[in-house]
């Protein structure tokens, strides 16, 4: 049986959307299985064009502490959230999109980029995946 990993994203903070996409990809490159699980406004980031929106979860400074972020990163060779998720899916990684929380906030499939998304599902959905986990997390 593989091993796997599975973490909620819970936050759309840019931040945490890198901490989530990049142990995700170091799982599935060392040979596990990964779920992430977009919630509340994580989920916001996968709308189309929205995976790059989300603001640092400290300081932000109206933007400006995003943008030194962005330029720290570029200068490091770290690769964009778009290209991170992109190798998150070529990996194999599976995506899903809480259903609960495309409830309450009135989020509509097609508002999200579905290409993404492996599977729509509530909280059983989760205790499923995470049951069956070594590691989860909460981002």
């Amino acid at each position: 049986m593989t091993e796997k990993t599975t973490i909620i994203v819970h936050s759309g903070d840019m931040d945490k959307i890198y901490s989530a996409l990049i142990i995700g990809n170091g799982a599935l490159s060392m040979g596990m299985e990964a779920s992430l699980y977009f919630t509340f406004w994580g989920l916001e980031r996968l709308k189309k064009d929205g995976l790059e929106k989300g603001s640092l979860s400290k300081m932000n400074m109206g933007g400006l502490g995003k943008s030194m972020i962005k330029s720290r990163m570029k200068q490091a060779n770290v690769a964009s959230l778009e290209r991170l998720m992109r190798d998150y899916k070529e990996l194999g990684g599976k995506i899903i999109a809480c259903e609960m929380t495309m409830e309450i906030m009135g989020v509509k499939k097609e508002e999200l980029q579905e290409e993404l998304i492996d599977e729509y599902g509530a909280v059983g959905t989760y205790i499923h995946e995470a049951r069956e986990s070594e590691i989860n997390l909460f981002i």
